[in-house]
């Protein structure tokens, strides 16, 4: 006996803001990407893992964002098995993360959409932390608003 799961289709979705486009996310996984890659500590975890071709990482980002971001369910995939595997993180890992997520989310989306996309962006971060580190004397990564107005 197999699980019925409803089909949604696309029409029914609600996009979490509907001021956020596909160009945006393209913008963000683009530019976020090339931020971390630059990072004196995120940089070498990401190039030790998917070397010098980021493009099939970012063109998965891309659907990710799109189907949290856009409700366009074209991400197929386990975020949180593929990210448990990874060593040597740690949560000062997941500050920094975090930090360059909220500083290109505050440049490209409006100051409506930043908010509600950080506050996504957040619990993604607390699962994969937990999956990654779950160190029950760290503490969890911290809750975007440096930017917040």
């Amino acid at each position: 006996m197999s699980l019925e799961i409803p089909v949604v289709s696309a029409r029914e979705r609600t996009p979490l803001d509907p001021s956020i486009t596909p160009a945006q996310i393209n913008l963000l996984v683009e530019s976020f990407y090339g931020k971390v890659r630059a990072h004196e500590t995120l940089g070498p975890i990401f190039l030790k893992e998917m070397g010098d071709d980021w493009g099939p990482h970012l063109n998965k980002m891309k659907h990710f964002w799109a189907s949290v971001l856009l409700k366009t369910g074209t991400y197929k995939g386990k975020p949180v098995p593929a990210h448990a595997r990874i060593e040597g993180v740690s949560t000062e890992n997941f500050h920094e993360w975090m930090d360059l997520f909220e500083d290109e989310v505050y440049a490209i989306f409006s100051k409506e959409a930043a908010p509600q996309l950080l506050a996504t962006a957040q619990r993604i971060a607390q699962s994969l932390w937990l999956a990654m580190v779950a160190d029950p004397f760290a503490t969890p990564p911290k809750k975007f608003g440096s930017q917040a107005a």
